[in-house]
């Protein structure tokens, strides 16, 4: 099980992604996208139209890193957009989020 550094920066990608992208289709939708740096350490979070698969994606100082978590029964509940183009998520809905195993 992976725990995120303190401090980590967490970016969602609000709309559903085609998940059957890797690092290189992924990485183009930070740029592209978020118009976020991909190698800033932060990290990323892209969800299927289905909503029950997630893949992360984070440079790590070394290498970018891509995982995926998908749920045997339900949903992601996926955060929306607050009034100033942020989005806040609980803090258990976060966690279960990047609680992800390896």
């Amino acid at each position: 099980m992976l725990s995120p550094p303190a401090g980590l920066r967490i970016h969602f990608a609000l709309d559903s992604i085609d998940l059957r992208r890797g690092f290189d289709g992924l990485s183009a939708q930070v740029q592209q996208l978020l118009r976020e740096d991909l190698f800033s350490g932060h990290l990323f979070l892209f969800r299927d139209k289905r909503g029950d698969l997630i893949k992360p994606l984070r440079w790590d100082g070394q290498g970018m890193c891509l995982f995926a978590k998908r749920l045997e029964h339900g949903r992601f509940i996926w955060p929306t957009l607050m009034r100033d183009g942020t989005v806040a998520p609980a803090a258990a809905q976060l966690a279960m989020m990047l609680d992800y195993a390896c």
